[in-house]
């Protein structure tokens, strides 16, 4: 039976922290641009510095605690979750599932606009319970020692949480990251409990030579496909290949935890090479953190090792459930709809956002919440 409780980090494990923090010893800066080689040192430095001296973990923490948050002690994990009831005639229950770098703390501005639209001026008859995992694997979903998970056994225990612990027969799901190849997953193998599934991010085969004959729009996308896998994919290798090697470094090193995500949080945000103009310090900290506490960063790379190590996990036949997609325009990869209708064959709503990209959640949870209402509006009849 899931436990509710409290998450607590132990002063003396914040205390640690600041004095890892005050010995950081720092890299020399690379010649020529500060972003062309990896993360720039000055950045990282002025990061780690506010993490020691200005950063409140325990502000952080109670944003997180101002949500029901429950456990369950699994044979093959420690499974965390937030259970928010929906405020609304109907509310439909909703699997929110984030990815990697990403965590729970993504969702603390996404939750409320869908568990309770009329607060931010909708329509409560749009209202969903929402229940927001740390994968298996991340953050409070791990303990040392336990089972590594692939996106496959993710699908299966989240699908599992929905309609067998929570006893919701049918429900929503929406994800980005790793959550929304989770997504697609279920869409494929569990489309029988999936009401519909919406995602921030579309994954389709990844072979440029498959593409045969493509239009101009395919065209764009197969060279931003080849670009992004011979410039932009040292980090899947390496997780991907060598997860226990790197683990060392990221779990006793909080500052090159810290330069390992930020790449990613300023490379894949709408920021125009200015991370904090799309995610402040405190929003990429909590975050960060999050992964230093719980000691799950090694663990949260598995899904990677699997995905280069197993076939490709979505069947031939395709996602059958119905899909919205909210393709924002600072996504990693955003393939054309004559690609994607190979792989998600009831694809219902597709909408080009304004702005934003692959942390959406944190980026823009008002224009994302008002998507996955307007997608399963249509789905509540």
């Amino acid at each position: 039976m899931p436990q509710q409780f409290t998450y607590r980090v132990p002063d003396e494990d914040i205390a640690d922290l600041a004095a890892r923090l005050g010995r950081m010893r720092l890299p020399d800066p690379a010649p020529g641009d500060p972003w062309a080689y990896g993360t720039s040192v000055d950045a990282v430095r002025a990061l780690a510095d506010y993490w020691r001296d200005g950063f409140d973990w325990r502000v952080e923490e109670a944003r997180l605690n101002a949500f029901p948050q429950f456990r369950i002690a699994r044979p093959d994990c420690d499974l965390h979750f937030l259970h928010v009831p929906g405020k609304g005639p109907a509310p439909m229950p909703l699997l929110l599932m984030h990815g990697w770098p990403g965590s729970v703390f993504e969702f603390l501005d996404l939750i409320p606009r869908l568990t309770d639209p009329a607060r931010f001026g909708g329509d409560p008859a749009d209202a969903f319970t929402v229940v927001a995992p740390s994968l298996p694997g991340y953050g409070l979903s791990f303990r040392p020692g336990q089972t590594r998970f692939g996106v496959e056994e993710i699908a299966d225990i989240l699908a599992d949480l929905m309609s067998g612990t929570l006893g919701y027969p049918r429900f929503a799901v929406q994800g980005g990251d790793w959550g929304a190849i989770a997504a697609a997953r279920m869409g494929a193998v569990h489309a029988d409990r999936l009401i519909g599934l919406h995602v921030n991010m579309l994954f389709v085969r990844r072979d440029p030579a498959a593409f045969v004959d493509p239009t101009p729009e395919e065209r764009v996308f197969i060279d931003e496909l080849t670009h992004f896998l011979n410039e932009e994919t040292g980090y899947q290798w390496i997780q991907g290949t060598r997860p226990q090697t790197l683990s060392f470094a990221l779990t006793d090193s909080p500052v090159g935890l810290a330069a390992w995500i930020l790449e990613k949080f300023r490379a894949w945000s709408d920021c125009g090479g200015d991370v904090e103009s799309a995610l402040s310090r405190d929003r990429m900290l909590a975050n960060i953190s999050f992964y230093w506490f719980t000691r799950a960063i090694g663990s949260s790379f598995y899904p990677y090792w699997f995905r280069r190590h197993r076939p490709w996990p979505i069947p031939d036949s395709g996602v059958t459930a119905p899909t919205g997609y909210a393709a924002f325009p600072r996504e990693i990869l955003k393939p054309p709809r004559s690609i994607a209708d190979k792989t998600f064959t009831d694809i219902r709503r597709w909408t080009e956002m304004a702005k934003g990209g692959h942390f959406a959640a944190m980026e823009q949870p008002e224009a994302l919440a008002e998507d996955v209402r307007a997608f399963f509006r249509e789905l509540r009849r």
